[in-house]
């Protein structure tokens, strides 16, 4: 059995300020790092044997922080990046809203009819990252990998495991900073046995 420790990034400046993020960066706040290493402790005794994560610098940092001075390579991938996101990156929610409002309703409520991008759209990222899944789950047969990716990534990801169209992608819990998504592979069946628990948040760890 292949085991997937799906989580987000730590939390971000632009996630405290309420800004689109997508294929931009912006560094883990003080909260994000400390989230980052509380997810560390939470899986120090598990056997992870390696770890993909998103290029972006905020996974990437997270996936260190968790990893520690544990010797598991981490594997830096532009397909899992976050949605690109176009024009609407930098922009405040409430700035995208109010502006593009048709469209902002459009990309959160009925994703599966948004016809209009801003930037890539549901089905490259569908492809994108569910074919990299399940590239990396048959190279990898039997083993426990960890994943850092995003959460609109994670959305999909989570929507193709459990057999749902892109139309409800969004009627979950939002994913929250370094929440913990367990998925149990066999026999090509992806099982969700965990979703977007954040348990270790309670984990006392050195700032």
């Amino acid at each position: 059995m292949t085991r997937l420790y799906l989580t987000r990034h730590g939390q971000t400046e632009w996630n405290l300020e309420g800004r689109m993020q997508g294929s931009k960066d912006s560094p883990l706040t003080k909260l994000g790092l400390y989230q980052a290493k509380q997810l560390g402790k939470r899986l120090e005794d598990l056997n992870i044997d390696l770890v993909y994560s998103s290029s972006s610098e905020r996974t990437m940092n997270t996936a260190k922080i968790i990893i520690a001075d544990r010797k598991i390579n981490i594997i830096p991938t532009d397909q899992l990046k976050e949605m690109n996101f176009g024009f609407w990156e930098g922009m405040t929610f409430e700035e995208i809203k109010v502006q593009y409002p048709d469209l902002y309703q459009c990309f959160w409520n009925t994703p599966h009819l948004l016809s209009q991008c801003p930037g890539e759209s549901f089905e490259q990222l569908k492809h994108r990252v569910v074919t990299f899944i399940n590239k990396i789950v048959e190279e990898n047969e039997g083993k426990d990998i960890l994943v850092v990716t995003h959460g609109i990534v994670l959305k999909i990801l989570i929507a193709n495991f459990k057999g749902l169209t892109l139309k409800d992608i969004f009627k979950d819990q939002v994913l929250k900073p370094t929440s913990l998504t367990v998925v149990e592979v066999e026999n090509n069946n992806y099982n969700i046995v965990k979703y977007g628990d954040t348990e270790h948040y309670n984990l006392k760890v050195e700032e």
